[in-house]
């Protein structure tokens, strides 16, 4: 059986709980205290961070790694795309998330003064830009839920968490975001410390 050591309020770790629930599979979640972490995190990644996903032997870190392997482990429901171009289109999308909005996450989890408000307008002004993509289509890669939208759903999750305001020109941006919460294995992937993050 799978375990993945996990953050209760952790959105890197939350993008490994949808995953695992939208799989349907067997796995145990060993729930991590952000503030006091037990030692054999430090033993088992190097970077003494959450998610760490072990399977057996293979003991693995980084989130959207987690989740390709989870992928191509157990391929049904799929959620990276088949075709290797429209793959590779979604690896640099990844990519553009990590770059351009969770590299944020850490200043908007410590609310640090005069660092938090730039951050929560980069942000919002990244998510307002995506908003346009959801007039013609259900998910970010189509009709499709995909590994991309699993990616983004723990941040559109925390915006009222993180004081991050959307315009009304994001209005499909947070349709969109409701169909995600909607989900079954999202539902089912909330931390009780999650549940409390939206009114």
């Amino acid at each position: 059986m799978m375990n993945l050591y996990s953050g209760t309020t952790d959105p890197f770790s939350h993008r490994c709980r949808i995953v695992l629930f939208e799989k349907g599979m067997d796995f145990e979640v060993i729930d991590v205290d952000l503030y006091n972490k037990p030692e054999d995190i430090a033993v088992i990644n190097p970077y003494n961070r959450v998610p760490v996903l072990v399977d057996r032997d293979l003991v693995l870190y980084e989130s959207n790694i987690i989740n390709e392997y989870i992928d191509e482990r157990f391929p049904h429901p799929q959620l990276m795309p088949p075709d290797p171009i429209m793959r590779a289109r979604a690896r640099q999308l990844l990519h553009t998330f990590e770059h351009e909005l969770f590299s944020h996450i850490d200043v908007l989890e410590k609310n640090q003064k005069g660092t938090v408000d730039k951050s929560r307008a980069h942000v919002r002004d990244q998510l307002v830009q995506l908003a346009p993509i959801f007039v013609k289509q259900k998910f970010m890669l189509g009709d499709e839920f995909s590994m991309l939208d699993v990616a983004i759903a723990p941040l559109l999750w925390r915006l009222e968490h993180y004081g991050i305001e959307l315009p009304k020109a994001a209005a499909n941006l947070m349709k969109y975001a409701e169909r995600i919460f909607s989900r079954q294995g999202f539902i089912d992937a909330l931390t009780p410390s999650e549940k409390v993050m939206r009114r």
